[in-house]
């Protein structure tokens, strides 16, 4: 595979997740802003597009080690998948950073005013992906789940609500669009998570575990932008013209 300029960014790395090292190395949104081209998204952040092309095909080019296949997943797999992993982390990993960066912000903040803004971002985001998950958890997996059982059974799906799969899509990628912006602006706040001499322990931790949750919630919106979302459109379409 000899990867070109006008790829989109998001369905090359849904075909190989590999690639997705080499754009968080040049600061290329691959998840929130996936459907542009390499060529795009270089000229938009003034950055050598032959060095990427190169350190892409580097990579792509390299014995793979065995990993999931997200891409050849069912839909309804896919969708527990994400649910069961992806938001389970969102709940259970803001438990522990919610409290932690307020006592940083306690212990750290006179000297790193920072710490309010950044804490002020997560606490936001954290608000609005709760209301984001219960939307996609029960509205738009569950429909998601019966057009794959519809395969299944050789049948067309009854058209819900909402009119079609990519109404709830288009809201589920623009909210994503908010919290990426969100999360760069929390990183950029932050130093890309880089503590500073005087952090305490809590503090290391607490950068540490942002940063974690920061990659996660890429790789999160990556399977639903890039994987999940563009299945079940094509699923729903080839159903009904069936």
């Amino acid at each position: 595979m000899n990867i070109q300029e006008n790829q989109i960014i998001g369905q090359l790395v849904a075909h190989d997740y590999r690639t997705a090292s080499v754009f968080k190395k040049y600061g290329i949104d691959f998840c929130c802003q996936g459907n542009r081209t390499i060529n795009d998204a270089c000229t938009k952040k003034n950055i050598d597009e032959n060095s990427v092309l190169s350190d892409l095909n580097t990579v792509v080019q390299t014995p793979a080690v065995k990993t999931a296949d997200y891409q050849n997943w069912s839909l309804n797999v896919l969708a527990d998948y994400i649910e069961k992993n992806h938001h389970e982390y969102v709940r259970e990993k803001s438990n522990d950073l919610i409290p932690y960066l307020e006592k940083i912000c306690k212990v750290h903040g006179e000297r790193h005013p920072e710490l309010f803004e950044i804490k002020s971002e997560f606490n936001e985001s954290i608000n609005e992906l709760n209301m984001h998950m219960h939307k996609e958890e029960k509205i738009l997996f569950p429909y998601v789940r019966t057009i794959a059982a519809t395969q299944k059974d050789n049948s067309k799906p009854n058209l819900p609500q909402f009119g079609t799969v990519k109404n709830p899509i288009e809201m589920m990628m623009r909210e994503h669009e908010i919290e990426g912006d969100r999360f760069r602006k929390i990183e950029s706040l932050s130093s890309q998570y880089t503590p500073p001499a005087d952090a305490c322990t809590t503090y290391r931790v607490t950068f540490a575990m942002l940063k974690e949750f920061e990659q996660d919630l890429h790789l999160h919106i990556h399977l639903e932008n890039n994987i999940l979302f563009p299945n079940a459109i094509k699923l729903e379409n080839e159903l009904i013209s069936s």
